[in-house]
Formats: C-alpha cells, structure tokens, sequence
C-alpha cells in the first residue's frame, strides 16, 4: 500500500469511528435516557425498547466490523432495513402528540445510525436513506396524528439538526473520498510519467550503446566501401557485410519483447541467410532460461558468421536445459574464426573437415 493509500485509509477510518461514537452517543445514551424517563408514556413500551435493541444492534455489529477494519458487505442492505424498521415500530406506538419530542428518542438517533452503516457508500446512498427516514416520520405525523401549526413547527424544528448533522457527516465522506479519489488519480499519473521517462532514458542509453557496438566494426566497413578502399566484389568483403548485416538484425532483436529471446534472434539470423538464397534449417529442442543479452549475443556469434559465410546450406540447432544451453550450426562454407566469447561461461568449438564447418556455442547458468 502506497502512502498516499494509507493515509487515505487512516482518514476514512477516523471518520468512521467518529461517526460511531457520535450514534452511539445519541442512541445509546441521549436516547437511552428519554426512553427511560418517558417509558410510562408510551401505549406499547415493549415496542420502543424492541425499536432501542434492534438500533444498539446495528451498533454493535458496526463496532465490530470498525475493529475488525472490515467493510459491512453483503450485510449492509439488512441493516438498513432493520433501522428503517425500527423507524416504522418507534413512530407507529408514539403516544399522540409526541412526535419530534423527548418522547419521540428515535426521531434524532435513527439518522445517525444510518449514516455510520452507509459512510463509505456514494452520498446519493446516504442521502435517500435520509429523506427515506424523514418522510417515515412526516407520514406518521400526517396520517397518525393530530395535525396542527405548532406540531408541524416542532417538526420542522426538529428536522433542522435531526437531518442536518447526519448529512453533513455524509457530505464530508463524500468531499474526503473525492479528494481521495483524486490523489490517487494524480499519483498514478505521476507514475505514469515517471515510467515513462524511464523507459525512454533507457531507450536512448541501449541507443547509444547499440551505436557503439556497431561503430568498432559496422561504421569501418561502410566507410571503406563509401570511399573505395574496399570492393564490394571482393568475398572477404562480401563475408563482412552478411555478418554485420546479421549482427544489426540481431541487434534490432534484441529491443523485441518475446518469450524467447534466443531462438528470436537467432530467427533473424537465419532470415539474412534465406534473403541469400541458402537452405538453412532451425530446430530447438528442450527448454531454458532465458539467457543475458550478453551471454546471447556469444551464443549466436558463431550462428550467424557461419550463416553469413556459407554456400548454400546451414543448419542450426538449439538444445536447451535448466543446467545447459548450446546452439551449434553446420554449414558448407570454409573454416572460420569466431570472436572470442565476452562471457567467461560460454564456450565455443569449431571443427572443419572438406568444406562443412561444425561450430558449438555452449553456456551453462551459474
């Protein structure tokens, strides 16, 4: 989890736990106590300690998930329902009159257990279960009750802080997940933009390395043949431009993303072979790892001068493991001299008899 992540954990649980201590507050301790003082006024008293248990309930369960840093899933909707049940129970056995009074210790609580059951929700959510809430107490008022100037007023009173404050609540969850949402979107852009300004300084460094590579050998031979120090009708010269025709193909290659990069490059060696007009056959057998560009760039050293060089048939074989990786080549062309292998644990053999030339490249993983 990235900073940014956790510190927008830790604010979101912050408010979280604020918001379950403030309906605990109002349910288990402001509402408690008008319960307690006005339960002889109520018609069904066991209706409104049942509406108190369901509500610490919810509570309770929220408490749980808060410690256990767990979301309410799959249980959330059933919560709701159990709230807004309650809701229903408390206002339908209120004694006449006693709507948005101490009596009436539901009217204030009930939002505030919504809320904290809702408070990672979009704030559409928590702003439907409010209205939902509050339209369950005006139609009780309207349809239960005698209605008359100073009621509605009381309710309209009532109504400023009972759903005022849970929704202030659900709009600082929502500005604080927008916000988060933001930094999170910003952050990845950064990263976005810093990986990508490392992929091109990378880019440019295997650039410029390529160039080097080339320059020792590549740039002289076109040098001599722009100023006409050499022939192109001369073989040896033939011979040197096949091999570095070969060795920039590999070198383009070598930037592809491929699950073998061996046989890949080793595939475009053979294809400056077949643009001449030879026979040339690629088998691979066995499995390995997956070699370093250096270690690649010997085992394929001898495939692709002895393809350059031969007459009109080549063949090359790939035979790999886990302990040992070798590609050999035969080919009708005269003896040759490979370079001699950068990495101390490749090693090369040639072998020559009656024009068929055996070259072995060998690498075993340390």
């Amino acid at each position: 989890m990235s900073d940014d992540d956790e510190t927008r954990a830790q604010l979101q649980r912050g408010l979280r736990i604020a918001t379950l201590l403030m309906a605990v507050l109002t349910v288990d301790v402001l509402g408690l106590i008008n319960l307690l003082r006005h339960l002889d006024s109520h018609d069904v008293p066991a209706a409104q300690v049942g509406a108190f248990v369901a509500l610490t309930a919810v509570l309770a369960t929220e408490a749980v998930l808060v410690v256990r840093r767990r979301p309410w899933g799959l249980l959330r909707r059933p919560a709701i329902a159990v709230v807004l049940a309650a809701s229903a129970l408390s206002y339908l056995t209120l004694p006449d009159g006693r709507t948005s009074t101490t009596v009436d210790w539901l009217f204030g609580a009930a939002g505030w257990v919504g809320v904290a059951v809702l408070l990672d929700r979009p704030f559409r959510t928590s702003m439907a279960f409010l209205v939902t809430h509050e339209l369950l107490a005006l139609a009780n008022l309207l349809l239960f009750h005698e209605v008359s100037r100073g009621t509605l007023a009381r309710f309209a009173t009532g109504s400023v802080t009972v759903f005022g404050l849970p929704l202030c609540v659900a709009v600082v969850a929502a500005v604080l997940g927008r916000i988060a949402a933001e930094a999170s979107r910003a952050t990845r852009e950064l990263e976005r933009v810093s990986t990508a300004e490392a992929v091109a300084v990378a880019a440019h460094r295997r650039r410029t390395q390529r160039f080097t590579e080339l320059a020792g050998t590549t740039v002289p031979l076109l040098a001599g043949l722009a100023d006409g120090s050499l022939a192109p009708s001369d073989p040896a010269v033939q011979r040197s431009c096949a091999i570095e025709a070969a060795r920039m193909r590999r070198l383009f290659a070598e930037t592809d993303t491929v699950e073998n990069p061996l046989l890949h490059e080793l595939r475009h060696c053979v294809d400056v072979a077949d643009r001449k007009g030879l026979e040339v056959e690629l088998d691979a057998r066995g499995q390995w790892p997956v070699p370093p560009v250096a270690v690649r760039r010997d085992l394929t050293d001898a495939a692709l001068t002895a393809l350059a060089t031969a007459g009109s048939w080549a063949r090359v074989t790939v035979v790999g493991s886990t302990d040992l990786v070798s590609v050999s080549v035969v080919a009708d062309c005269d003896e040759l001299t490979v370079p001699t292998p950068a990495t101390p644990d490749v090693r090369v053999e040639t072998f020559g008899s009656d024009g068929t030339v055996w070259m072995e490249a060998q690498w075993q993983p340390s």
